[in-house]
């Protein structure tokens, strides 16, 4: 029976009789291989010609896509983003520490003494507007990597360069040019891994972080300069540098959507033999290299011009972020020379602060569950960006508080622990401030966060290297009340800012031709066409 069986499957072969085939099985595979093959079905939309390309996009589950990595590994990439800008911002404000010593040894002025802290801040204004579009571009790890390197290289030139002031202050400029690199692009990468609903206390944890390094630079080199010297604070800036640059090349992976995307595209179009696939991302971009980058470069000033949220929110996170670096040049004044504290113990009056942005970050519980409450009774699953909003207007009100109080106790006749705990409102005001408004940012910008932060880092930098050269002149013509009840006013003027957000910020949304809508959100479409931060589970949710 089997040999029968053998012999009639032998005998035809896709309804034909073997008589049409070659004898020999050589000759059968040529035969075999000369029949045309139908290319299997394409798993993207689309035709495959150059007018009608595959659409490369997620799927729901696609282990590729950043958002669907487990948590474990988001929670590492998080946590090397959060080290590398407190590294940055760290570098920032431990050089303060050796002022007195450096211009003693040095035999420069206080003014250019000081001129380090403002040319390292103005660094930041510059790097991003390079940085955020290439980014874009090329990708974040490749910028990532590079702006890193070159980073703990400058860090390292300013070590060896210690007794030639040119020297270190053009090291201080391109470490600040270098070092912007992660302001800009790491909350941009903790949207790309993190969807809206489990974004709250990663978004928290790095968005303090630009302000708690500045605040322990201080106390840290008060200390190194009194038991070693102000030389090894430089030192101590180049070792975090390493580590940053080091943490990265091993923990960090692209993250941006639309690159990856496109990389998945050039690959399926060389391996398909003719066929055309292209991101869903790129569908619609400008074709000529000249246009992708005039596009790019350009998007940071045009959000800045044509976008009110990025505008109001930039000039409000500078204003406040030009306070902080302002209390390096207050301190002194206010604890060194009136109180004739040391240098370290001047160092150690920054407590309050930190005490205060710990504090603040504490509070990111409470803001994440009124944020899922708010994802409960939206009928999409997803919750506006206003929802974010709630620390803003708490931060909103507790900064000129802070700002007054501290003005009014900044007398010599006032204990000195009192202007130190009304600093810790302050404190408390920029953590939630921060948090808050950068995560409506990443929830109002999705693809292109690196360019509406880039608007704002560029704003808040210049502030902050300028505010500290103007202080002694402010408090020696004005006097500590006056002075300090200038920062105190601008901190009022801002604070209804968070409430016209929270009452018109979705009608500004909808005029925007790049904010996030909520009339364009279905299940799937805001995550197959725009990049938007969700799981496959949320969307499971949603259906």
């Amino acid at each position: 029976m089997s040999s029968e069986w053998e012999s009639e499957s032998s005998s035809t072969v896709c309804g034909h009789s073997c008589d049409s085939h070659p004898s020999s099985s050589t000759e059968y595979d040529l035969e075999k291989q000369a029949i045309p093959v139908p290319a299997p079905a394409p798993a993207y939309p689309g035709s495959g010609t150059l007018q009608d390309p595959f659409i490369v996009d997620w799927d729901l589950q696609d282990a590729e896509n950043p958002l669907n990595f487990n948590n474990r590994k988001k929670w590492i990439i998080t946590s090397q983003l959060a080290f590398c800008t407190w590294a940055v911002s760290f570098s920032s404000s431990v050089y303060s520490g050796g002022l007195e010593y450096m211009a003693r040894d040095l035999r420069i002025s206080d003014n250019v003494a000081i001129l380090g802290v403002s040319l390292y801040v103005a660094g930041f204004a510059l790097g991003p507007l390079i940085f955020a579009p290439l980014g874009e571009i090329v990708g974040r790890r490749l910028v990532f990597w590079a702006t890193l390197t070159a980073f703990t290289l400058f860090q390292l030139e300013g070590c060896l360069a210690r007794n030639n002031i040119y020297a270190l202050l053009s090291c201080r400029l391109l470490t600040g040019i270098f070092g912007s690199s992660p302001l800009v692009n790491a909350p941009a990468q903790v949207s790309d891994i993190w969807n809206p609903r489990e974004r709250g206390l990663a978004s928290a944890i790095y968005s303090v972080m630009p302000f708690l390094g500045p605040i322990i630079g201080p106390v840290v080199g008060g200390y190194v300069v009194m038991n070693l010297d102000w030389h090894f604070n430089f030192w101590l800036m180049f070792i975090f540098a390493l580590l940053s640059l080091l943490s990265g090349a091993i923990f960090t992976p692209e993250t941006y959507a639309p690159v990856l995307l496109r990389r998945r595209a050039a690959k399926l179009s060389q391996q398909s033999n003719g066929l055309h696939y292209v991101s869903v991302h790129d569908r619609d971009w400008p074709k000529s290299t000249s246009q992708v980058m005039l596009a790019s470069f350009s998007r940071p000033f045009v959000f800045m011009l044509t976008e009110p949220i990025v505008l109001c929110m930039a000039l409000y996170i500078s204003i406040v972020y030009g306070t902080l670096y302002a209390f390096f040049a207050v301190f002194p004044i206010v604890f060194q020379q009136h109180r004739h504290f040391t240098s370290a113990q001047c160092g150690l009056a920054f407590i309050g602060i930190g005490v205060g942005i710990i504090l603040g970050l504490a509070s990111t519980p409470i803001q994440n569950r009124l944020y899922w409450r708010a994802m409960e009774k939206s009928e999409s699953g997803r919750a506006p960006p206003e929802a974010r909003l709630h620390q803003a207007m708490v931060g909103g009100v507790l900064i000129p508080i802070g700002l007054f109080s501290f003005a009014f106790s900044a007398s010599p006749s006032v204990h000195w622990l009192v202007p130190i705990v009304c600093s810790a409102f302050f404190g408390t005001g920029i953590a939630q401030i921060l948090q808050s408004l950068s995560s409506y940012l990443m929830d109002s910008y999705p693809l292109y966060l690196s360019s509406a932060m880039a608007s704002t880092i560029v704003l808040r930098s210049l502030c902050a290297a300028f505010l500290p050269q103007v202080v002694p002149v402010m408090f020696t013509r004005l006097g500590d009340e006056a002075a300090m009840s200038v920062f105190g006013a601008l901190g009022l003027i801002c604070t209804p800012i968070p409430f016209l957000f929270w009452r018109y910020g979705q009608w500004l949304r909808s005029k925007s031709s790049v904010a996030f809508k909520e009339s364009s959100l279905d299940p799937c479409s805001q995550i197959t066409t725009r990049c938007e931060t969700m799981s496959g589970k949320d969307v499971e949710h949603l259906r």
